[in-house]
């Protein structure tokens, strides 16, 4: 592909043996940063707006938790990372600018179309709809971001790429909660997604498409007057090898000792998140009977506080310790994570909302730290035209184990702990209801208590029984959740053995210098 300016904000190219690049100012740089961050923002709004207003959704349509979690895990995870791969080829080859500004329309259409949902199988289809559109986004912004920024500042610029995961998650929580509340779950959908049509468009006008490789250390940017560029030549497109190309990124991923801990640390973390904050909302209703409103500014603005500073500090942090040793890639997340899940934990352990949001505001600056150094190694591991596929097959093992796993799975697990609570009211305990909730059928707390409530005119001691089991249950499958994120900080320590070495490699099997 040939670019013959450089942008909105840039200087110009310069000349040198025949050939030239565009120079990207730091302002400019800083524009298409916005953007994607943008772009990244809206995408966890319309991914994790269903968490904030699942309650109502439960209740108006008389689901189980289960079927919650489905809608917000497994019904929008699957064909996003499916699609990941094949669109990340795409991106190799053709203008990733265009891909992500198609990708946020489609996904933005389906957002609003889940607010027309009037059963859980119509909202099911509306929620594989968004995952269709959700896959072409980070794959490509991955690459390009890339692109922009040289190996030693991509670990800063991917966190706040990344920024748009709890920028997007606060205010899904605070303008879901607020509309669900003052207007109905359906308006909440449909708000939110039509705003995303105009990024799109912003994308498409103000971002171009930077000379792949424009970056890495062997090419450093030119200043002079502006000339076109002429890429190197794209690899033959044939299925034979758009399959080896696969593989071998997935080889790199999945065979290298510091890489793949690094995989599973962030797969891990990430089922913890997905996984427990399905359930977050719906706690704070349950336990402490507040409104959606309330729950929205509480998870929004305590949770996406922390989560925000640990989000860039863990890319700009990683980044200034990786002069000493790269093992800090790791060791940020390691350290972090471990501070972090003790202190989530007891979150939800304390017996008022007023605490518990005190704390809140607290472990996301650790707990966060794992983003921007996780997918700076990933696209430092890779060659140029290899990176909006290394964030795909990253993202497919991650989402779909993770997003389309944690949540089913903390829902089946409040099912059947809520089924053990009704039925055991004497026995409150965590590791009671641990060692006994699969005894205990899950149908029979949904059939006595549709929607996690008693029947309408049902007895008060029914009522109380079936909010008392449901919020000790909802507790146990969250703190159960947590775990896992324990389980990741593992792999990430064991992940900074073999780290240096991994990366030294890399680069010198593409040719380039320090």
């Amino acid at each position: 592909m040939t670019d013959t300016t450089a942008g909105p904000g840039s200087k110009a190219a310069a000349t040198s043996a025949g050939s030239a690049k565009p120079f990207y100012s730091e302002g400019y740089k800083r524009l298409v940063l916005a953007l994607l961050v943008t772009a990244y923002t809206f995408n966890f709004i319309d991914r994790t707006i269903i968490a904030t207003i699942g309650q109502a959704i439960k209740v108006d349509l008389k689901i189980s938790d289960t079927q919650l979690g489905l809608l917000g895990g497994l019904y929008f995870a699957l064909l996003y990372t499916l699609l990941g791969i094949p669109i990340a080829r795409f991106a190799e080859r053709f203008s990733r600018v265009n891909i992500i500004s198609g990708a946020i329309v489609i996904w933005s259409a389906f957002t609003a179309l889940c607010g027309l949902a009037t059963s859980f199988f119509m909202l099911g289809a509306f929620r594989f709809g968004v995952g269709v559109g959700e896959a072409g986004l980070s794959p490509p912004s991955h690459s390009l971001i890339s692109d922009y920024y040289e190996p030693k500042r991509r670990a800063s610029a991917l966190s706040v790429y990344s920024f748009g995961i709890p920028l997007g998650t606060m205010l899904g929580a605070i303008i879901g909660g607020y509309l669900a509340q003052n207007f109905s779950w359906r308006i909440a959908f449909m708000v939110v997604g039509i705003p995303g049509v105009l990024v799109a468009i912003a994308i498409r006008l103000l971002i171009k498409e930077p000379p792949r490789g424009h970056s890495e250390p062997e090419q450093p940017p030119l200043s002079a007057d502006a000339v076109s560029v002429v890429e190197a030549p794209k690899p033959a497109a044939s299925l034979g090898q758009e399959l080896r190309e696969i593989g071998a990124v997935a080889r790199i991923l999945f065979t290298k000792w510091p890489v793949v801990n690094m995989v599973l640390g962030v797969t891990l973390v990430s089922f913890a998140g997905y996984g427990a904050g399905q359930f977050i909302p719906p706690y704070f209703i349950r336990t402490f009977h507040l409104n959606y409103a309330q729950v929205g500014l509480i998870t929004g603005l305590a949770g996406g506080f922390s989560a925000g500073i640990g989000t860039l500090l863990g890319g700009f942090l990683s980044d200034r310790l990786s002069k000493r040793s790269p093992r800090w890639y790791a060791l940020t997340p390691a350290i972090g994570l471990t501070i972090a899940t003790p202190l989530y934990m007891s979150i939800y352990l304390v017996p008022t909302w007023q605490l518990a949001t005190l704390i809140f505001l607290i472990p996301g600056i650790f707990a966060y730290t794992y983003l921007g150094p996780t997918f700076g190694v990933v696209q430092n591991m890779v060659d140029t035209r290899r990176r909006a596929t290394a964030t795909a097959i990253l993202f497919f093992f991650l989402n779909l184990i993770a997003l389309g796993g944690g949540p089913p799975l903390i829902g089946w697990m409040i099912d059947h702990l809520a089924s053990f609570h009704f039925t055991h009211p004497d026995m409150p305990g965590f590791f009671q209801g641990l060692s006994g909730f699969l005894d205990a059928p899950r149908q029979l707390f949904q059939t006595a208590c549709p929607g996690g409530v008693a029947p309408k005119g049902g007895p008060a001691d029914l009522d109380l029984a079936c909010k008392g089991a449901l919020v000790l249950a909802t507790r146990h499958g969250i703190l159960i959740g947590y775990l896992f994120g324990l389980w990741g900080a593992l792999h990430y320590f064991l992940a900074s053995f073999g780290l240096k070495e991994a990366l030294a490699q890399a680069r010198a099997d593409r040719g380039e210098g320090d």
